[in-house]
């Protein structure tokens, strides 16, 4: 409480003085057209929606104790306009278009330059030379690429309704193009943190657990022996197998085991490998989401009392804390200049982009977690063993939140493993029934996409997808948690009866 009563300190003393300056403030409004722009204070975040519309603004609201400013990457006709529970088409008709700002964070910032360097090389390779970065206020980046680079229209789709699914893909893309040359660049760069590495069996690729071999001795016998450090966790003491003398530990060495291959680094040490894990050190898709803000360029930082200043993309691996100082802070303009349609090719990769398939599954004891169900194979599927909610959602919406019903369909069909001619007519079918169909080039991108993809299981019946659909799943749904969990024990219990009856 102490630490947080100074921050609190200092920061309220600097934001009079720093947001008094004329320099900064046209810097912060510039951003601001056509975006959602929300103050925020020590107790949290201003009224929604709100937006500037003059230098005074913000110097008004500093003198109310306003810290930093954040605003959306979608843009907006009037923000102003903008209600919580518009359904999809009219925040569609509000939206004039989105900026791809991608949030490059980690927890040492030297990771976060390399990956804003590569990534920034990744996007000129496709073609994007209007990019723009700014320093966090943290330990992170953020990288902009304008609205006016990307096409209005794609396969038969308005690019600005397609948010936030086109910005989320454009995201899972780059990083995969990312992801290699991130591993070798912190490897080259020397003295990678523990955190950030983790090993792999190089014969069979299975991820290894890192543990420690304990080396004992006994005083009487002058027995040797060897155990891992989970025996000595079990047992507080360990005895002589020749005399039961207490042992003592003489020295300990670190080990990689793999229980794939049962091998262990102590017999074979060359065949245990370092990577990168760099799943904390990512474009974060997260922030990719409807009305989500993100910290303006020269806002100051709450934590760190420092600016989130505008970087020139050549010259990130120089960047100091130091040059975030918000007395330094000399103001540009983070929007680049772009060519219009100039990210077209990046756009067209990405919704062409597969996931690469994914390597061998760890085994319970590499992952710490909880024997994972063998796969069930239903043989009788039929609709009459769907659950009551899926059922519904076939009958078509009669209201808003189609494109979350199709997200819970697609999910569900492909988790059952229906064959694709057989998804494509039921969605086709499905959307008939809406009370508003989705346009075909919507839905054929969406089934495109999703055939194209790992399945993945649709949402939980505890999660808020179907209470936002109007659904109350039934108590024999959130006994079963989810739509396909039911679907198998309907399954079972059908193939049960038949069995008895024979």
């Amino acid at each position: 409480m102490a630490e947080m009563g100074i921050k609190e300190e200092r920061i309220r003393k600097l934001i009079s003085v720093y947001y008094s300056r004329q320099d900064i403030r046209k810097a912060i409004l510039d951003f601001a057209k056509n975006r959602e722009v929300v103050p925020r204070y020590f107790e949290g975040f201003g009224k929604r929606p709100d937006t500037l519309q003059y230098e005074s603004d913000i110097l008004e609201l500093a003198k109310r104790g306003a810290t930093s400013f954040h605003c959306s990457e979608e843009l907006w006709r009037d923000p102003l306009e903008i209600a919580t529970g518009m359904s999809e088409e009219q925040l569609n008709e509000l939206r004039i278009g989105w900026d791809l700002l991608i949030d490059i964070d980690s927890k040492y910032i030297d990771y976060s330059k390399i990956y804003a360097e590569i990534l920034i090389d990744v996007l000129r390779k496709h073609g994007v030379e209007g990019i723009g970065v700014k320093f966090s206020g943290s330990k992170g980046f953020h990288i902009i690429v304008p609205w006016q680079a990307f096409p209005e229209e794609m396969s038969g789709l308005k690019t600005k309704d397609m948010f936030p699914e086109w910005p989320r893909i454009i995201c899972q893309y780059l990083n995969s193009e990312v992801a290699l040359k991130l591993r070798e660049r912190i490897l080259e760069f020397g003295g990678a943190k523990e955190d950030v590495l983790e090993v792999f069996c190089a014969s069979c690729n299975t991820q290894s657990k890192k543990t420690t071999k304990i080396f004992l001795r006994c005083s009487a016998c002058r027995t040797e022996a060897e155990v891992l450090e989970e025996i000595i966790k079990r047992k507080r003491i360990l005895r002589c197998p020749n005399c039961t003398n207490e042992m003592d530990e003489v020295r300990r060495e670190p080990l990689y085991v793999c229980f794939g291959c049962n091998r262990n680094s102590s017999s074979e040490p060359n065949n245990f490998k370092d990577r990168v894990k760099t799943e904390h050190i990512d474009a974060d898709i997260l922030l990719v989401s409807s009305r989500h803000l993100f910290r303006m360029p020269y806002s100051l930082h709450e934590k760190t009392s420092l600016a989130s200043v505008v970087l020139d993309p050549l010259h990130i691996k120089d960047f100091n804390i130091k040059d975030a100082d918000p007395f330094k802070a000399i103001p540009r303009s983070f929007l680049p200049n772009s060519v219009p349609g100039e990210a077209t090719n990046l756009l067209r990769r990405a919704l062409e982009f597969k996931p690469p398939e994914q390597g061998p599954e760890p085994t319970p004891e590499q992952s710490g977690k909880k024997r994972k169900f063998k796969e069930i194979e239903i043989r009788n599927l039929s609709p009459d063993l769907y659950p009551p909610s899926i059922k519904i959602i076939l009958k078509g919406m009669k209201s808003d939140g189609r494109k979350r019903a199709l997200f819970i369909l697609l999910n569900f069909f492909r988790s059952l493993k229906v064959p694709e001619e057989d998804i494509k007519n039921t969605i086709e079918d499905w959307n008939k029934k809406n009370y508003d169909p989705l346009t075909s080039g919507y839905v054929k991108a969406q089934i495109t996409w999703h055939l194209r993809n790992p399945a993945r299981l649709p949402p939980n019946f505890d999660k808020p997808h179907y209470r936002d659909l109007g659904l109350s799943p039934t108590p024999s749904e959130l006994k079963a948690k989810n739509p396909i969990s039911y679907v198998a024990r309907r399954s079972f219990a059908q193939e049960k009866e038949k069995s008895k009856k024979k």
